[in-house]
């Protein structure tokens, strides 16, 4: 295989994706994977695509061998990865631990790709919010790929191309009607000559490390050698998060192979904070209903200063639950 193409798009990428595709030949002298953040429900994404695309698209399948001419996508609830086989690009599907709280992610694929295929890989990254391939885009880089972005400013959610063109050092940004003929450039650019070598750059130790984990043998010796313990816990499974060595975007992975970003991680925290918040208005509002039904109880027992205390009690309750709300509505 002389090109493989891999693209990782969220929301407002199925407008890129089939408007890409759309400008692609029946012939594409490369093959195309793609990650779309589905996450775990059914979905007809490659019926929606497959209108625009002159090229078969379709889930991709455990094992099957990636072939110039047409487009898998990952399937829902599972991270799509490639690996080198005998020289033959071949499909890993596997629910691996969630990567930036999503399943199937970006990075893992991008990051196998880079490591399996080196300078013969292409890496796009489309609309999309949060960050979400940066570190995959990273990880091409690294290994002598190329890597494109849409337009940020052309994105339904520009974060995800914009953060790539802020860290992963991106070599083309363009526009979606752009990307297709770009690619097509690119994939019929001039083979290697017959008898060159095919050896591939040496893959950075943290590239190798977290595609352990992406399939689900990483440990924690391992970890130690790509990151250090920090003083946050992963929101998925609670445990110790360690912040990797050197990367911009910061990054964190528990030892169970849980992955976030910095970006990623402050929304999760967010997201957790406001449910304790609605979770503790809802335990002091049936306090005060509690307290309330005791201090009518205690008068109807003519024991009226038990009664006071119970509603004083109620009162606070009904005061401090009122103060989360206006916080949380704020």
């Amino acid at each position: 295989m002389e090109t493989l193409i891999v693209m990782g798009a969220s929301v407002g990428g199925v407008s890129a994706l089939s408007t890409i595709f759309a400008a692609l030949p029946a012939n594409l002298p490369a093959a195309i994977l793609a990650v779309m953040h589905v996450g775990a429900r059914n979905s007809v994404l490659p019926e929606i695509l497959g209108k625009t695309s002159a090229l078969p698209v379709r889930f991709a399948e455990e094992r099957e061998p990636v072939r110039a001419g047409r487009i898998l996508l990952a399937p829902p609830d599972r991270h799509m990865l490639v690996a080198n086989v005998a020289g033959q690009a071949t499909v890993e599907l596997t629910r691996g631990p969630k990567e930036n709280h999503t399943r199937p992610a970006i990075d893992p694929l991008f990051r196998s790709a880079a490591a399996a295929f080196g300078p013969k890989v292409v890496g796009v990254i489309l609309s999309g919010y949060l960050d979400d391939g940066t570190a995959g885009l990273q990880a091409i880089k690294a290994c002598g790929g190329k890597a494109l972005v849409q337009e940020p400013q052309e994105a339904v959610a520009p974060s995800m191309p914009q953060s790539a063109i802020d860290y992963a050092g991106v070599d083309w940004r363009l526009p979606c009607a752009e990307i297709g003929p770009a690619l097509l450039a690119l994939a019929s650019g001039a083979p290697a000559p017959a008898g060159a070598a095919q050896s591939l750059p040496p893959v950075p130790q943290w590239i190798a490390v977290e595609n352990r984990f992406a399939r689900g043998v990483g440990n924690m010796d391992q970890l130690e050698k790509i990151a250090t313990p920090s003083t946050f816990t992963c929101p998925e499974c609670q445990g110790t998060l360690w912040e990797l060595h050197g990367q911009k975007p910061q990054r964190f992975r528990c030892h169970t192979g849980h992955s976030f970003t910095a970006q990623t991680l402050g929304e999760l925290q967010h997201e957790k904070a406001e449910d304790a918040m609605w979770a503790a208005v809802r335990a002091l509002q049936e306090k005060e209903k509690l307290y309330l039904s005791l201090a009518a109880k205690a008068q109807a027992w003519l024991h009226p200063g038990t009664a006071s205390e119970y509603a004083a009690k109620a009162r606070q309750a009904g005061e401090q639950a009122d103060v989360l709300k206006r916080a949380l509505l704020a």
